[in-house]
């Protein structure tokens, strides 16, 4: 299972800039203003074939109100989920009392612990990062996130203990539940496993580990996964469910399916369509499973709402099927398998190379793209570079002549072509003169 890195410190040290270096990507909001990193971010690593998972925390202060309860909450739950911890401090600025309630709060955990002296741009500044050996740190590094500078030792330090790249995981298709608490994820599994393999419980965060289960299904075997509680029972914290994403990120990491889990009982909110994008964004197939359908009323009348409902909330995923069910009483159980099954072969198909441009031929013959200062696009070739999840490469004149709304025209034409329910697809456009 992939490691996991958080980024700990207190506003403005640089905590972002760090994130998006390490990323290779402008993905957390930078500024200037203390405290605007309130959520935490998620990205992938890799240095020298090894991959971890980093979370990017809000900036930890001990003053009261503006959000620093919930951000001191969120980032205890990322020390307590990691493996190794970067601590994050400031070089042009001496220690201060945050900083030194930072190194308690990480004092408490027994975890890796490595103090990055950010802003250490110049060789004027290198003597400062001795300083910082008073935080009570064995490993003490001096960087810039912002020029580059003293990553790789940095890098090198973190990943020291960490195996490289190997596949832990079984070999059958894994399919993961995943979703917030008490949405009835161990409940399913024992219903889909016919017998009492996971402990349930109606307190959320019963279930401490990812467990994994081979079963059969109509002659296969598979993998199913009980995503980890997303929260730990008596450890961590009430109030907390949109920080609840850790686990389920290792799990969508080695995962060929997700189902995502939603409470027929309490609707869709917000943080069951930011699973769902985790999923889509490593490139998953996906199911929805609306669970707790016992206790719904009229319930014929209400599958013609929720998929109302559905169609509106997850409209970023409409070539996503729905299922609606009742893990505890095992009202239509059966109608999940089949929808997962449809999801992983579409997520690993191959389409062929002239099927696919007889498609794009026809799709562009209806609607040309538009034209850019007297320029249009041309697509001379396209062919499947990838599965899991399909990739498409398109060769064109010029890819600076693509625009979003005829990439989305072509993907549409391509999934009316070819059944790609349940699974996201990737484009890439390609220059003639590229290699």
């Amino acid at each position: 299972m992939k490691k996991t890195v958080c980024l700990i410190g207190r506003p403005n040290v640089g905590k972002s800039t760090l994130f998006n270096r390490l990323i290779k990507e402008k993905k957390a909001i930078i500024m200037d203003e203390p405290g605007i990193t309130r959520d935490r971010i998620y990205g992938n690593v890799t240095y020298n074939n090894k991959t971890f998972l980093l979370i990017d925390t809000g900036g930890i202060t001990f003053e009261k109100g503006n959000f620093n309860e919930d951000i001191k909450m969120q980032a205890e739950l990322a020390i307590d989920e990691s493996d190794v911890i970067i601590y994050l401090v400031d070089g042009k600025e001496a220690i201060t009392s945050d900083d030194i309630e930072i190194r308690n709060l990480l004092m408490r955990f027994n975890k890796k612990v490595i103090v990055a002296v950010n802003k250490i741009d110049n060789d004027l500044l290198t003597n400062e990062v001795f300083n910082f050996y008073e935080l009570g740190f064995e490993k003490v590094i001096g960087i810039s996130a912002a020029h580059n500078l003293g990553i790789n030792d940095l890098l090198s330090e973190v990943t020291s203990d960490f195996n490289e790249n190997v596949n832990e995981v079984s070999s059958y298709p894994r399919i993961s539940l995943i979703g917030r608490p008490n949405v009835g994820k161990s409940s399913l599994v024992n219903a889909l496993l016919n017998e009492e393999r996971s402990i349930v419980s109606d307190v959320a965060g019963t279930t401490r580990d990812s467990i994994d289960t081979n079963f059969n299904y109509d002659g296969n075997t598979y993998t199913l996964v009980d995503t980890a509680g997303m929260r730990k029972k008596g450890r961590i914290y009430e109030n907390v469910e949109k920080y609840s994403l850790i686990r389920s990120l290792k799990a969508i990491d080695n995962s060929d399916v997700c189902v995502l889990v939603i409470d027929a009982s309490e609707g869709i909110i917000e943080h069951d369509k930011h699973i769902a994008s985790y999923a889509i964004e490593a490139g998953k197939g996906l199911v929805l499973c609306v669970n707790k359908w016992d206790t719904i009323e009229n319930s014929d009348t209400a599958i013609k709402e929720w998929k109302q409902k559905i169609k509106f909330e997850f409209q970023f995923i409409p070539y996503v099927n729905t299922v609606f069910l009742s893990a505890k009483t095992k009202k239509r159980i059966h109608t999940l398998m089949p929808e997962v099954l449809t999801a992983y072969e579409n997520n690993h198909k191959t389409i062929q190379t002239s099927l696919l441009n007889d498609c794009i031929v026809d799709a562009v013959s209806l609607h040309e793209p538009p034209s850019y200062k007297g320029k249009r696009l041309k697509i001379l070739f396209v062919s499947q570079t990838a599965s899991n999840p399909p990739k498409f490469t398109f060769n064109v004149n010029s890819k600076n002549l693509v625009h979003f709304s005829y990439k989305r025209y072509l993907e549409n034409k391509i999934r009316e072509s070819f059944d790609l329910t349940g699974t996201p697809i990737v484009f890439q456009f390609k220059n003639r003169s590229d290699k």
